[in-house]
């Protein structure tokens, strides 16, 4: 017989990867829905997804469906989409535009507040006050929005809050729009997706554009095996790094490391980086991409302030922001959907080329897709078994495994 949850956590190796189970069984998957889809805070989208008032779009997670919208006062509200009479969804799949929630079973109607205005048949004595659609906990966190599907949320995500508000006031999220989107279906299990997202020990191999701005000893390296030469250039940045750090939290701009991971219920991680080469965007040459900056920002030499989730990573820049959404489908496919955020105001072919803007995270997207189904291929085999993280260039996956781990054993398994 399989063994249980609980076995394939005792299972796990300290500095190792997880047992083949956690990433590939049925039971494991639902599990990963119940806990960290349902019990703890997740990115699902953006504030300028629904930029006015009736704009509409719906989020699928699991068996969850969700409506993210901006009602008719102008404020953001996420609401299950399940009619209240007999359950019927509500709203398609994907973006829309309404002047009220209407069922199209029977016609039930709502206001973008979720309040029932209308249930036709029902009797004189129908208290309609009893069946407003079911709110959803959120934070719209300097634009970006999260949910929590539990009545119980963590209360951590406070933490996350007071460190993103201000990191994110100068760009401006608020006054962003949708430059391009990409969904891409990765398959491979979603822990897979986090893990390789959380390193860049495959990055010189795998991501040539996106090493043109990326600078690789950023994310670990073991001093051992480098040249002298190397060695005392990988030292050189990381004096630059304290220095950079410095001049930007002088200016006003945080920009060092904060991090909640292990040991905590919401997962997180910020830093501002230094872009290489040209130093201002993650782009072909790393040259920023839109003329028009975002928010308040003046400056093109403010580096990348990068935000890592347990379902989402982001990166914002002077000229442009990138996020990133992971949502499981499957025990071995997972949806990654990617958004490019300029500012409202900038148009395309005038402030900005969508190829320049694009490029470095639409090749990057796909090289990942196909590592990590090379990767999920890989555990699925028989042969199989955990092998051990660099202590250099991986310390992030054994921090997010460990994470993993503690937070499933703490709802009971």
């Amino acid at each position: 017989m399989p063994s249980s949850i609980t076995n394939l956590l005792d299972a796990r190796l300290d500095g190792h990867a997880l047992p083949q189970g956690l990433y590939t069984r049925e039971d494991v998957f639902q599990a990963d829905l119940d806990v960290f889809f349902t019990h703890h805070w997740i990115y699902v989208g953006l504030e300028c997804d629904v930029p006015e008032p009736g704009d509409a779009t719906v989020l699928d997670i699991g068996k969850t469906s969700l409506i993210l919208l901006r009602d008719d006062d102008g404020e953001i509200r996420i609401v299950h989409n399940v009619c209240r009479h007999r359950g019927s969804r509500l709203v398609d799949d994907g973006p829309t535009v309404i002047s009220k929630l209407v069922c199209p079973y029977h016609q039930w109607t709502y206001e973008l507040s979720g309040e029932l205005a209308y249930a036709p048949h029902m009797g004189t004595d129908f208290d309609k006050s009893c069946k407003n659609l079911k709110s959803v906990n959120f934070r719209n966190i300097g634009g970006l929005i999260y949910v929590c599907l539990s009545d119980n949320p963590p209360k951590d995500i406070d933490n996350l809050e007071r460190v993103m508000i201000e990191r994110l006031a100068p760009y401006g999220l608020q006054d962003t729009k949708i430059a391009y989107q990409t969904d891409v279906i990765e398959e491979g299990n979603w822990k897979l997706t986090i893990e390789n997202n959380r390193e860049c020990y495959h990055c010189a191999a795998n991501h040539p554009e996106l090493c043109v701005s990326f600078v690789e000893v950023d994310f670990g390296y073991d001093p051992a095996t480098l040249s002298e030469e190397d060695r005392q250039t990988a030292e050189e940045h990381s004096r630059l790094y304290a220095e950079r750090i410095k001049a930007w939290e002088g200016d006003g701009f945080p920009s060092a490391p904060a991090e909640q991971l292990a040991g905590h219920e919401t997962n997180f991680r910020t830093q501002r980086l230094i872009i290489s080469g040209a130093g201002e965007s993650q782009t072909p040459d790393a040259t920023a991409a839109v003329d028009k900056l975002l928010g308040t920002m003046t400056r093109k030499d403010l580096g990348d302030t990068h935000l890592w989730g347990h379902n989402s990573w982001n990166h914002f820049m002077g000229d442009h922001a990138v996020t990133s959404m992971v949502i499981p489908l499957s025990p071995s496919r997972t949806l990654v959907r990617t958004k490019w955020l300029v500012h409202k105001d900038a148009v395309e072919g005038v402030d900005y080329d969508l190829e320049k803007l694009t490029n470095v995270w639409v090749a990057t997207t796909d090289q990942d897709a196909e590592l990590v189904s090379r990767n999920h291929r890989g555990v699925e085999d028989p042969a199989y078994q955990p092998g051990p993280y660099s202590q250099f260039t991986e310390k992030q996956l054994d921090s997010f495994a460990t994470w993993y781990v503690e937070r499933l054993r703490a709802h009971g398994y």
